[in-house]
């Protein structure tokens, strides 16, 4: 792909974070303070293959993992602890960053179903590019790519490491998990945080382009329907870089299969969901997961919907999440516990 675009890039594009479409499936990307938040052990992989249809694909991965530290039924609230590594490769010139992140969390319990939680987050990335697949314009003789005429680019390095920080709120409602006969459950979170207040350097040219603070605002609810087996799930998040904005929102549908055994464990809990999200001026998202016990597999997919569509045909990408969690969230219980 000739990189005539990607070589401006380097330049003058204002720098931006990736972002996963099951946002609510990559938490700790959102908020620190979700370290924690309303289980004891939590595991998650993220995967997105993105723009295949467009260039080389942009390829992210993530791995995340959070617990919390006190045991049994704190009293007044309870220290969490999370890490978080993500490699992320773009187009052509395999133009990434490779981040981890510790992140540490408490939680105050408000009442016997609420609990309002701070979290930071510290870490190092590192932003890497290749050089050599790329073809700029001045090695066009007008009529065909000629590899051994110079580029005429300046000097640039090709890698960098910087620090990162973060810090977080998050406000965690929950009431009356139900059963599949009562399913009277309602959850609701809601959360702020705030990304890069150092603002890093973030150009290979060394000049003086740094990476935007990201401030984000953020909410999921579970909303069961009175005896029946279906819950409503919408949830938004907005964040703003610099001078780019993302809004996106939407709605799951969530049909229980099958109640947890109380008594023996065989009978496992099992859920299906569906859903679709909008990405403001961007996508419409159809997603999908499957719950089984502690176990959760979602796939979502992007239709692209903006300007790009000329070139992508509304070819997104593909993304996958697994998560495991402890306690198992099928398990019945008559209130909330922290």
């Amino acid at each position: 792909m000739i990189a005539v675009i990607f070589s401006s890039g380097i330049a003058v594009m204002k720098a931006q974070d990736i972002h996963f479409s099951q946002f609510t499936l990559a938490p700790l990307f959102q908020n620190p303070a979700f370290a924690g938040a309303g289980h004891d052990q939590q595991v998650i992989l993220n995967y997105k293959d993105q723009w295949r249809s467009v260039a080389n694909p942009f390829k992210t991965f993530d791995a995340t993992f959070d617990m919390k530290f006190s045991k049994g039924k704190p009293k007044s609230g309870y220290w969490a602890g999370g890490l978080i590594f993500f490699t992320d490769r773009a187009g052509d010139a395999k133009m990434g960053t490779t981040q981890g992140n510790l992140m540490a969390a408490y939680h105050v319990i408000l009442d016997a179903k609420s609990t309002l939680g701070m979290g930071i987050s510290g870490g190092v990335a590192q932003r890497s590019v290749k050089y050599d697949d790329l073809r700029w314009a001045n090695q066009f003789d007008g009529m065909n790519y000629q590899s051994t005429l110079p580029s005429f680019e300046p000097e640039a390095a090709n890698s960098l490491v910087y620090p990162d920080l973060g810090a977080g709120l998050l406000y965690n409602y929950k009431k009356s998990e139900g059963y599949i006969t009562g399913n009277d459950n309602f959850k609701l979170t809601l959360g702020a945080s705030l990304a890069h207040p150092l603002q890093p350097k973030y150009s290979f040219y060394g000049s003086d382009e740094k990476l935007y603070m990201k401030m984000i605002v953020h909410g999921y609810s579970l909303i069961g329907l009175k005896n029946t087996p279906l819950s409503l799930e919408p949830a938004f998040m907005y964040y703003r870089q610099g001078p780019a904005q993302e809004i996106y929102f939407g709605t799951m549908v969530k049909y229980m299969l099958k109640e947890e055994s109380k008594y023996t464990g065989y009978v496992k809990g099992s859920a299906i969901s569906f859903g679709l999200y909008y990405r403001n001026a961007d996508a419409l998202v159809p997603a999908f997961m499957i719950e089984m016990g502690q176990y959760s597999f979602g796939m979502s997919y992007d239709v692209n919907v903006s300007k790009l569509k000329t070139a992508s045909f509304g070819r997104g990408g593909f993304e996958f999440a697994f998560r495991f969690v402890n306690p198992n969230p099928f398990i019945f219980k008559s209130s909330s516990s922290f």
